[in-house]
């Protein structure tokens, strides 16, 4: 199909060089020496497995000890877009990938639709069913199609900074219209903005859109000729007019996040809150957040809702384990996607280190995670009261193979928001013009 040609001619950038991972067909088999770990049972067949979770070796070594039917060979290929180009030249030249390959949910589209990845629906997914809610199950899925075995992910809520809230005699905002209100008084009172709208973010505005009953995309593999693109209606025009009023009236900042110079201003204080998922907290600290002046002044509150009579939880975030189409064996791969990253060890250290905020539910009903008294918010039992609940309401997203364009598109109109030279809503109305011109470029009949 054209599609599948154009997607991958235009997904990444090929990489030059070999991929440094024991691969298929590379006599890679029991040999130590490919492998970032180490293999303890060398009689047993292997499977080969990309993932760069920060506990990975930890949670290999556990699955090997614990497994008598097949051994993992593990390679951290990279992080994010170094792993997804890796994996694209893979594609490419047909030769090179994993046996199985952590993704995160929405790159998962732009994979499938190259026919590179394995649906997992025969093979044990029934058996895992019930381990994770519907809404994780609809992240890794494309239509019905399960092409991924979900391990973390991001509920969203507001973190904020107890000290500034009980400087300026402020609450945390349960709506929307009560965020703008306390960010209007906190500049009043000459404080600081009261959270930041960074352009190369769009994943947040997406999910706000999301929240506010936007459903921006509809793709369904069993048709994928066919896509749905709906980015200016009028709750996704609501959202984006709101979040430039507040830019406009310079109640939030306009910093890039995710680097040097918003962390430096998260550790100033020069923001109230941050909107952001139950991974944060790891990454926060990560980046020197939350060890010196400002330490213990971390708190999270349930995110603001559009209407309280209706709330909604949203995501941004989350990883997943995927079969791909080079496996030498897909259902011993699956045994490994399904089983990796599943035992009460991995899991429990993976969220008392803050690396994960996990899915599966045994971890999410167990009152040792619920009752934890997380060290970045000053000891609060933030699992119980804002991200297991968030994660429980939460009804999943419809990513589509154009994801990544869609996200650069929109980082573009929201710095013209930040600059000032569009409105919300014509943002909105010009995202959709772009949106649905690319995708009609790279074969799709848009609906």
């Amino acid at each position: 199909m054209k599609t599948k040609h154009l997607l991958a001619a235009t997904a990444t950038v090929v990489l030059a060089g070999s991929l440094a991972a024991c691969t298929p067909g590379e006599d890679s088999g029991n040999d130590d020496a490919n492998c970032t770990n180490t293999i303890p049972k060398a009689d047993l067949p292997v499977v080969t497995m990309w993932a760069w979770y920060p506990n990975m070796e930890l949670v290999v070594d556990n699955f090997n000890e614990q497994n008598d039917e097949v051994q993992v060979c593990w390679t951290n290929a990279g992080a994010g877009g170094d792993a997804y180009d890796k994996f694209q030249t893979a594609i490419s030249a047909g030769s090179g990938a994993p046996d199985v390959v952590m993704l995160e949910a929405d790159r998962i589209p732009t994979f499938q639709a190259q026919d590179a990845l394995v649906e997992l629906n025969d093979l044990g997914y029934e058996d895992v069913k019930d381990d994770f809610s519907d809404g994780a199950w609809k992240d890794v899925s494309v239509g019905e199609g399960i092409y991924g075995a979900p391990v973390d992910g991001g509920p969203m809520g507001m973190i904020y900074r107890k000290d500034i809230f009980e400087q300026y005699g402020l609450t945390p905002p349960t709506t929307w219209a009560e965020y703008e209100e306390a960010a209007q008084a906190l500049k009043d009172a000459g404080g600081p903005f009261f959270g930041d709208l960074g352009s190369n973010v769009p994943a947040v505005m997406m999910a706000l859109q999301y929240q506010n009953g936007a459903q921006p995309f509809t793709y369904d593999a069993a048709e994928p000729e066919k896509m749905g693109i709906t980015l200016n209606d009028d709750a996704s025009k609501e959202v984006l007019d709101y979040w430039a009023g507040l830019s406009s009236k310079g109640l939030v900042g306009k910093q890039d996040q995710f680097t040097p110079e918003y962390i430096s201003g998260v550790i100033g204080g020069e923001y109230a809150t941050y909107l952001s998922a139950a991974w944060a907290p790891g990454y926060l600290q990560g980046a020197g957040v939350g060890e010196g002046a400002d330490e213990g002044v971390w708190a999270v509150a349930p995110l603001p809702q559009w209407d309280p009579d209706n709330p909604v939880s949203v995501n941004w975030g989350g990883s997943a384990f995927s079969v791909t189409k080079q496996a030498d064996d897909p259902e011993l791969a699956a045994q490994v996607a399904f089983g990796v990253y599943a035992d009460e060890a991995s899991l429990e250290d993976g969220w008392q280190n803050q690396i994960i905020f996990p899915l599966n539910v045994n971890v999410l009903e167990d009152p040792a995670f619920q009752d934890y008294e997380v060290p970045f918010f000053d000891g609060q039992q933030a699992n119980k009261e804002v991200y297991v609940p968030a994660a429980n309401a939460y009804t999943g997203m419809t990513y589509t193979p154009i994801g990544q364009y869609y996200y650069s598109a929109f980082t573009e109109q929201i710095a013209a928001i930040n600059e000032g030279s569009v409105s919300g809503s014509e943002a909105a109305d010009a995202l959709q013009e772009d949106v649905v011109g690319y995708a009609e470029e790279q074969g799709y009949t848009v609906e």
